[in-house]
């Protein structure tokens, strides 16, 4: 259940990867025409370096479930099938356990304990802590940063989901490897 979850995520970063992949491609057209016709558009920049940056985002939250990341495999290789297993079940505790460390690091940048005590009132969240994520605005486009960071939290959450799904995969394979652990 936990990997068909985890698989329907994929699928959805990897839509919205690939949709976000096409606007970038429209953005930097128009700014190249813009900037051709001597009418540059400037937020258009800006726009498609955070488009990139959720793209790339949710790609590679995507790649922790296809466990298609970049991998250096030559111990793995020389490895038998028992001793691959339990490489990979500690590669997948570590993953998830980097995940768990990516959501805590979240939930401190973020603060919601911290907004909620202040009321929900920015300006008294500020004051408080000395946080801005909130009301710090982009260069060009004039929104809060904070919309633009939301993706490390939808990131966290993709990357912890595949990571206990490859983790429920991997335990069942260290105890019998012959097993594929469907």
């Amino acid at each position: 259940m936990l990997y068909r979850l985890s698989a329907l995520w994929a699928r959805c970063e990897i839509a919205v990867a690939a949709l976000l992949a096409g606007m970038i491609t429209v953005l930097i057209l128009i700014n190249v025409a813009t900037r051709s016709a001597r009418m540059a558009i400037y937020w258009i920049d800006e726009a498609a370096i955070y488009t990139m940056i959720w793209m790339t985002f949710l790609a590679a939250s995507a790649a922790v479930h296809d466990r298609s990341a970049v991998a250096v495999t030559l111990v793995g290789d020389m490895l038998s099938d028992r001793a691959k297993a339990r490489l990979v079940a500690v590669l997948d505790l570590v993953a998830l356990g980097f995940g768990v460390a990516l959501g805590w690091f979240c939930w401190l940048w973020f603060d919601p304990a911290g907004l909620a005590a202040a009321g929900f009132d920015i300006e008294a969240f500020q004051g408080n802590t000395f946080n801005f994520i909130y009301a710090e605005p982009t260069t060009t486009l004039g929104i809060r940063k904070a919309w633009v960071w939301l993706i490390m939290i939808l990131f966290t959450f993709g990357f912890l989901l595949h990571a206990a799904a490859n983790l429920s995969r991997s335990l069942p394979a260290v105890a019998a490897p012959g097993r594929s652990g469907e």
